[in-house]
């Protein structure tokens, strides 16, 4: 099944070029099924990147899936065309307004590591959306800072500033690999580490988070918050193969001090051109949390959020015989 987007929207014409299954509403509304309710609450300046960045990876299952473009209501970009934030973005304080409920949401990282959480400028809503993801969200994907603040919200987990920035690809063990996200995962990965700050192991496991993907050299990745029906993925499994090229690049060109990405260049040589060894199991990782999502949310939509235990018990396996 495909991936429910605009018409357009750009992420439309990317994905179909890359062979990637999109649909726009009208064709969508023709099939008799209900889609996977999926937002996206895009925190990172280059808006339309990071639509193709996620909605590449969660078109990528066999379910259908209906995207939603939200951002914080005050805060304005600057990076993204305000046409753009118009025709296709939703305020939050509309769509909690609406009553809405969601199968699940990404929440995704924002260049702002070096401040506190309560002086960033949108963080009172942002607690707002954490707490409403209990009663209106069956699954939460935080992601890197999204995944540092909610993680923090909810449990006190501090982040601490490197002193120098974890940056490339980095080597990852698999500490779970019976866990239902971690379906088809090697022992061990590598996974895009682009951060300033980090989450640690100790106070990780004080708060009683069991922690799913870990690295002896940038720490914790993936942590599960069962209570909460969250993720905290604190890397980046969905950034093109490039992505850390356009950083690094960027940091050069500005004259800002930054090592060369580690493990990213052959031979650690910036004029040639980096290889993705990190696609399979960003897929894998996505695929695997919209399938336990399309597994255990209710076929009603309206019931997600009676039940805030854990993820696989707070719903009846979903009955849907069109699929």
């Amino acid at each position: 099944m495909p991936i429910k987007l605009p018409s357009d929207l750009p992420a439309y014409d990317v994905l179909n070029r890359e062979g990637v299954m999109v649909i726009d509403e009208d064709v969508a509304s023709l099939q008799d099924i209900r889609p996977q309710r999926i937002g996206l609450l895009n925190l990172m300046p280059k808006k339309i990147q990071t639509e193709n960045q996620f909605a590449r990876l969660i078109g990528a299952t066999p379910l259908q899936i209906e995207l939603s473009l939200i951002r914080m209501t005050e805060h304005a970009t600057k990076n993204t065309a305000a046409e753009h934030m118009e025709a296709f973005y939703r305020p939050f304080a509309e769509v909690a307004a609406s009553g809405e409920k969601f199968d699940g949401l990404i929440i995704t990282g924002a260049p702002i590591e070096h401040l506190e959480f309560s002086d960033v400028t949108y963080w009172d809503e942002l607690q707002q959306v954490f707490e409403w993801t209990q009663t209106n969200v069956h699954s939460t994907l935080g992601v890197c800072w999204g995944g540092m603040a909610m993680i923090n919200h909810f449990h006190g987990v501090p982040k601490h500033i490197l002193d120098h920035k974890a940056f490339g690809c980095i080597r990852h063990q698999n500490l779970a690999p019976a866990s239902p996200y971690l379906r088809g995962f090697s022992d061990d990965m590598v996974i895009p580490v682009s951060r300033w700050t980090e989450l640690r192991r100790d106070e990780i496991t004080a708060a009683q988070l069991p922690i799913l993907i870990d690295s002896t050299d940038s720490g914790p990745c993936l942590v599960e918050d069962p209570a909460h029906r969250a993720l905290y993925l604190f890397n980046h499994f969905e950034y093109d193969s490039d992505t850390l090229k356009q950083e690094y690049d960027r940091d050069v060109a500005s004259g800002t001090a930054i090592n060369v990405p580690a493990n990213y260049y052959p031979e650690n040589d910036p004029a040639r051109a980096p290889q993705n060894r990190w696609r399979s199991h960003a897929h894998l990782l996505y695929g695997n949390w919209i399938s336990e999502i399309y597994l255990t949310t209710p076929f009603d939509i309206d019931a997600i959020g009676r039940n805030s235990t854990d993820l696989r018990k707070s719903a009846k396996p979903r009955k849907d015989p069109a699929v």
